[in-house]
């Protein structure tokens, strides 16, 4: 299995990353894709790229919430190291409104600017959005961006929403959420083929039932799976093989 987003830099996996790397491989996964939050987490997250080369693929991008009155300096650096740096994704990028809107429109800045480095490197876009879907869309419906894919991580739309997005050809990144009791996200995903599903944990966030409000790890990608096999009414090897497929098939975008 194939863990499409993880925070695996984050300091609680620091603290004995052998031990966490060993209990992640044995749980079946196999690789594990990381979102850049910042400039300030890029430097972790592009040595544990480098240390764990065929087990760790690298993203990069400015994280929505992190954009703020110097935005512009934190695009031109990453810029830079993306300039010498092989990543698999553009990422994670996006709009948030759910806090705070005080930076709306340095969001959108930031959202436009890195979505045209993935096109311009033929790479694929990670985004991360939160009640901000119709932006999200209006954006992504530009005729500058009909040749950009990705993934919409940690989906949380409605189904209208997931049906738009599908057809524009993104997938849909589902992790924990989906195994919370009072979750709607299956209603709202339920008539989305699972050619257009891949799989996250979010960790150490969005732990998944029955670790909820714990750190959450990749580990934890087999009791996601096995949800969505069940809600699905497929058998997890089928699930399992359809997600990892779509996974390799963001891979081959960018030539990773």
């Amino acid at each position: 299995m194939i863990d499409t987003h993880a925070h695996l830099y984050d300091v609680h996996f620091q603290e004995d990353m052998p031990f966490y790397l060993k209990e992640i491989q044995e749980a079946g996964v196999t690789q594990v894709w990381l979102p850049n939050c910042d400039l300030a987490s890029w430097a972790d997250l592009k040595k544990l790229s480098v240390d764990y080369p065929e087990f760790v693929l690298p993203m990069i991008g400015l994280h929505p919430t992190y954009v703020k009155e110097n935005y512009r300096e934190e695009l031109s650096a990453l810029k830079l190291e993306l300039s010498q740096t092989k990543v698999v994704a553009i990422g994670e990028i996006g709009l948030d409104y759910y806090w705070d809107t005080t930076f709306f429109s340095q969001q959108m800045d930031a959202f436009n600017q890195q979505c045209h480095w993935a096109l311009d490197l033929d790479l694929w876009v990670d985004i991360h959005c939160r009640k901000a879907y119709e932006d999200l869309i209006k954006t992504l419906k530009l005729p500058e961006f009909k040749d950009l894919g990705g993934v919409i991580h940690c989906f949380s739309g409605d189904a209208r929403e997931a049906k738009v997005l599908t057809d524009l050809g993104f997938y849909l990144g589902i992790g924990g959420v989906i195994t919370y009791k009072n979750t709607t996200l299956f209603q709202d995903i339920k008539d989305i083929p699972l050619s257009r599903i891949v799989l996250e944990t979010d960790a150490p966030y969005l732990s998944p039932v029955p670790f909820r409000g714990k750190p959450n790890s990749p580990k934890n990608i087999p009791i996601i799976a096995q949800k969505l096999a069940d809600l699905y009414e497929v058998s997890l090897e089928h699930l399992v093989d359809q997600t990892n497929q779509n996974a390799q098939q963001l891979k081959a975008i960018s030539g990773y």
